[in-house]
């Protein structure tokens, strides 16, 4: 339970900083990285960066991180690769679902749109970004509770004979 509320706490934190929070994403994004992927303001991805929500494949589900990913890509593309926790989503699909504000072709033209990008930010009004945020976050209040609650609910799950097994067997794989 103790990991899965730290990832509760951190999107929260997410949610919550009065700053936007830009994320670069250079290659694979599963699971947990998914949920940090949306519950940042702005991501900006390499073509190499495909997704996944892995989950449900180790006997669990993506419980905490489901609130933010459903929030950014809707409930249809959330329910989507919930269910389809084994294959990988490219990134394109990510862009179309808006997961990924940007996509770049190379880690040298994404590195520059992220500073160009925090270099512009940087001269933007604070108080209009940190309204623009509390709009952008708006209807997640509840979230502080709904993620503790995820959180007992991975944690319990986790513990069970399935998700051992299908654990183990990740592990030996690797």
């Amino acid at each position: 339970m103790k990991f899965f509320s730290g990832f509760a706490n951190v999107i929260n934190a997410m949610r919550t900083c009065p700053k936007f929070i830009i994320c670069r994403i250079q290659g694979k994004c599963v699971g947990g990285g998914v949920g940090l992927a949306a519950a940042v303001d702005y991501a900006i991805a390499t073509n190499k960066a495909e997704i996944k929500l892995s989950e449900l494949a180790v006997g669990i589900g993506p419980f905490v991180v489901g609130p933010a990913v459903e929030r950014k890509i809707g409930t249809a593309a959330f329910s989507a690769l919930s269910i389809d926790a084994t294959n990988w989503r490219s990134t394109d699909w990510a862009k179309r679902k808006g997961l990924f504000a940007e996509l770049h072709d190379s880690i040298e033209n994404m590195d520059e749109a992220v500073y160009n990008l925090a270099n512009t930010l940087a001269h933007s009004s604070p108080v209009a970004m940190a309204e623009m945020k509390k709009i952008f976050w708006k209807g997640t209040e509840h979230w502080d509770e709904l993620l503790k609650e995820r959180a007992a609910i991975s944690g319990k799950l986790v513990l069970s004979e399935f998700s051992r097994n299908a654990i183990n067997k990740f592990k030996s794989k690797s």
